[in-house]
């Protein structure tokens, strides 16, 4: 008994000491992060402009590590590591992908999460590396290696079916969620009125709080927003409570209407520059198998 619990605690010893060696996974502060310095500012900030652009617009995420060495780790457990940290791609579809680069090594490899192994295969991967790459890493030219394999890898995700990305919500230039559209008169006359027969039947207050209410879940409905059902349903309590103060009270209010929507009384400047930002800190939550292959220069 003795000796199975010392060679137990040899053998937990032995992990520890192996756990405490490996190189640590950085932080994933950006869709492309480099500890080695090899790439420039202008490198970093116009690979991040194309990984931005494709993401927006496909959903897959990609990202790109550069690290002096794995330090004896096998590149293939130090990029699973990285993938399994970063946890890039949509959750439950899983359409990420890594590029880790161990420069002192001369080692790369492309990670490839669960549901773009049927695009970016084995095989496929090994020909980016191989075609794309490693020319361009042979010559020196760092930033033009990593640029045209992400390149390839973006052109080969496009081809693959993948749900849509979720749209940006609060984005003015979506038209989803238009604030001026709040004030539009033909969606002001029917909370009026509807806002009046509740006022009638339930009372100023709780009528307020029922045409409130439907009013918000319209608008989730129609916005996919809770932030903007919430903002809906305030402004229509606010409408239904002193509706017939602001009519009576109104220039023009006994003529034709004299309500005017406010369409150039301000604009909305929605959240891509701040989604960009704050998708470059995180990943979605995908998930990896070990798919994906590796390569040297």
């Amino acid at each position: 008994m003795n000796a199975a619990r010392a060679s137990l605690l040899a053998l937990l010893l032995c992990w520890a000491s192996v756990a405490l060696a490996l190189v640590a996974v950085p932080p994933l502060v950006g869709r492309v992060v480099d500890q080695t310095g090899t790439l420039t500012s202008g490198d970093i900030a116009s690979l991040n402009q194309t990984i931005r652009s494709f993401e927006a617009r496909k959903g897959s995420q990609i990202a790109v590590l550069v690290v002096p060495t794995t330090d004896g780790e096998a590149i293939e457990q130090f990029s699973l590591r990285v993938a399994e940290a970063w946890k890039i791609g949509r959750k439950k579809i899983d359409d990420g992908a890594v590029l880790v680069i161990a420069k002192n090594d001369r080692h790369l490899r492309i990670e490839v999460g669960y549901g773009l192994e049927g695009a970016l295969t084995d095989v496929t991967t090994k020909r980016i590396i191989d075609e794309e790459i490693t020319p361009k890493f042979k010559s020196g030219d760092f930033a033009g290696g990593v640029s045209a394999g992400l390149n390839k890898m973006i052109r080969i995700i496009d081809g693959e079916k993948l749900p849509e990305p979720e749209p940006p919500h609060w984005q003015h230039q979506t038209g989803l969620f238009d604030v001026d559209a709040m004030f539009n008169p033909f969606l002001l006359i029917p909370v009026f009125l509807f806002g009046g027969l509740m006022r009638t039947m339930l009372g100023r207050l709780v009528g307020a709080g029922v045409g409130g209410g439907v009013v918000m879940l319209i608008a989730w409905f129609l916005f996919g927003s809770l932030a903007a059902a919430i903002f809906a349903g305030l402004i229509a309590v606010f409408f239904v409570l002193f509706s017939d103060s602001i009519v009576s009270s109104s220039p023009g209010s006994s003529g034709s209407g004299g309500w005017s929507g406010g369409s150039s009384g301000g604009s909305w400047s929605g959240g891509s520059s701040s989604s960009s930002s704050s998708s470059d800190s995180g990943g979605g939550g995908g998930s990896f198998g070990g798919g994906g292959a590796s390569g040297s220069w």
